[in-house]
């Protein structure tokens, strides 16, 4: 009987699954799956990260980037407990991930071995599949299991493995089902497409609010808000599904927002909700509103909003459904006061993008980066005020571009390890970085990784010297700014002796030569961009309205965002 190593079995059983890559660092408990590695390199890459935590972030944001199973591992104890922050944001971002824990010898378990921990316990809450493995012939079988189950499920599957197994022989046999595997969803049910079309019809302020889950359905969602005159919102996680120059889309909502976005959900009195799970819709969704819910998962449905119709189905298909049974509706003073009030949001946005001040405003930095952006660029977000600029100010084409960032988690320091992702899976593609310096400082030793494997991301460090989004809720909170406050150092002098090329930017003439010079960069490349640590216009606590507030407080609130030519949409509905 032929016979090959469990490790090697188990390396070709995620061959059949497509996978590419595999993030980690090697250890004592792992060596078995290293060994592996080594005789299988040829077939998949393995990426030798310096953290534990940026294997499993770029785990998470290779899946999120193409649908396909992310893969990454950590050794016993310290190794494992890193990856916690990787895979529970790809838990709460529904992508598929695989983490491969190590273990000590099968014989050492249960003795308090050097680095043993009962790990199977500790993975429970961030897994929809979690098992250790019990014998080496079914160590292949476990870890095709548990792809299928992080595809299914869409989360995280995690196999742990005592290293001796990995070195045992097995029966040389096909132990993958990939073949196999299909992917369907339920087709909407037309009574509840004709129910929805009544309500939409029978709105005065509709407005259709989008989610991740309507990606690769751009063309429809344009197409359903043309058909209804309906004002489009979407969130952050939706960036760049429709392009950011449709003149319906008016931005995204709650704190990383636009004006349009939140003045459009204030005074709506529908919302038809497609392929999203909004954390915050309670405090920007009006209670009042009727609600129109697809998802392809019914446990989602009515949980963020009383909801009237209920559509269990897929987006692009229900979307598809609604537009052929309902009549159009043509632009009505509610969409037209929507489009009013969009452009005028991006009149007063352009007209920072010319500033010459100093330290920088970020819209002058969006000006060069929109510039040089090819049109299948990859924008890889941290998450912070950085998050706040890249939905408001990066002009997505809604084609070949993409864009990523870490959504319910929000965990900072997604960004590095977001690019590593996205130039090893799309090495032909420009990809950015985006990042705030408080992010970028806790996994910045990873550019060693771009330059170790010749990655040529540019990374855009938007350096303030502050925790600039907890700075803003210190204040909303009314209590003393305290812990924000950030050392400030030179990002490009830190790059450099990693091996990238670095640039420090605190001036307009540099940031045009800069991104013109780094354009069609052959390496790695951290720009440290110095700008000012002002509060981004709040457009979750506008203080515009003089029903709500004071005129005093209006003069004071235009006087710090330097606010013009913007009124209300109440006003521009009379």
């Amino acid at each position: 009987m032929a016979t090959i190593k469990s490790g090697t079995a188990m390396l070709k059983v995620l061959q059949s699954w497509g996978v590419k890559h595999i993030y980690g660092i090697p250890g004592g408990s792992i060596n078995s799956v290293m060994n592996a590695l080594y005789d299988e390199q040829a077939a998949i890459k393995y990426i030798q990260v310096r953290h534990e935590e940026v294997g499993a972030l770029a785990a998470a944001a290779e899946a999120k980037l193409t649908g396909k199973i992310g893969v990454c591992f950590g050794s016993a104890g310290p190794g494992a407990t890193h990856l916690f922050n990787g895979l529970y944001d790809a838990q709460m971002d529904h992508a598929p991930v695989l983490a491969i824990i190590g273990q000590v010898a099968s014989g050492a378990m249960n003795t308090d071995a050097f680095q043993e921990l009962n790990e199977n316990p500790m993975f429970a809450d961030v897994s929809v599949y979690n098992r250790t493995v019990m014998t080496p012939a079914s160590l292949p079988k476990i870890i095709d299991e548990a792809v299928r189950i992080a595809y299914q499920k869409n989360g995280v599957a995690v196999v742990t493995v005592p290293v001796d197994y990995g070195y045992a022989d097995i029966a040389d046999e096909d132990y993958s089902s990939a073949r196999n595997y299909r992917v369907g969803h339920p087709c909407p049910d037309l009574s509840d497409i004709q129910n929805a079309v009544k309500l939409i019809a029978q709105a005065k302020k509709p407005v259709l609010y989008i989610g991740q889950g309507t990606k690769g359905a751009g063309i429809e969602v344009a197409k359903l808000a043309g058909h209804f005159a309906m004002p489009v919102v979407m969130s952050v996680l939706a960036k760049g599904i429709v392009p950011d120059d449709n003149p319906n889309l008016m931005g995204s909502a709650g704190r990383l927002s636009t004006k349009p976005a939140n003045e459009a959900l204030q005074l709506a009195d529908l919302i038809v909700f497609i392929g999203s799970d909004f954390p915050f819709a309670k405090a920007v969704f009006p209670k009042d509103a009727k609600f129109i819910q697809v998802d392809i998962d019914s446990s989602k449905l009515g949980k963020r909003h009383k909801t009237d119709v209920a559509i269990l189905g897929d987006a692009k298909k229900a979307m598809q459904m609604m537009v052929e049974n309902g009549k159009p509706i043509a632009p009505t003073p509610w969409l037209q006061a929507n489009r009013q009030n969009r452009q005028n949001w991006l009149k007063w946005v352009k007209g920072f993008e010319d500033s010459a001040a100093v330290p920088l405003r970020p819209e002058p930095v969006f000006k060069e980066i929109n510039k040089i952006a090819e049109s299948n660029a990859i924008f890889m977000t941290d998450v912070g005020n950085c998050t706040i600029f890249a939905a408001r100010f990066l002009n997505m084409n809604g084609r070949g571009q993409q864009f990523s960032t870490s959504g319910l988690f929000a965990t900072m320091g997604y960004g590095v390890p977001g690019g590593i992702a996205a130039k090893l899976t799309f090495p032909d593609r420009q990809v950015f970085t985006l990042n705030g310096d408080g992010a970028f400082a806790m996994v910045m030793q990873d550019i060693l990784t771009q330059v170790k494997y010749k990655l040529p991301v540019i990374n855009v460090v938007f350096s303030n010297a502050s925790l600039g989004f907890i700075d803003a809720e210190q204040e909303d909170t009314q209590q003393p700014k305290y812990g924000v406050d950030l050392l400030d150092m030179d990002f490009a002098k830190a790059a450099e002796a990693m091996g990238a090329k670095g640039y420090r930017v605190t001036t307009r003439e540099e940031l045009i030569k800069t991104f013109a010079e780094v354009k069609n960069t052959k390496a790695p490349v951290v720009i440290d961009i110095k700008i000012d640590n002002k509060r981004p216009f709040p457009a979750e606590k506008m203080e515009l309205d003089p029903e709500k507030v004071t005129a005093e407080n209006i003069e004071a609130f235009k006087k710090r965002y330097e606010v013009k030519d913007m009124p209300t949409l109440k006003e521009l509905l009379k």
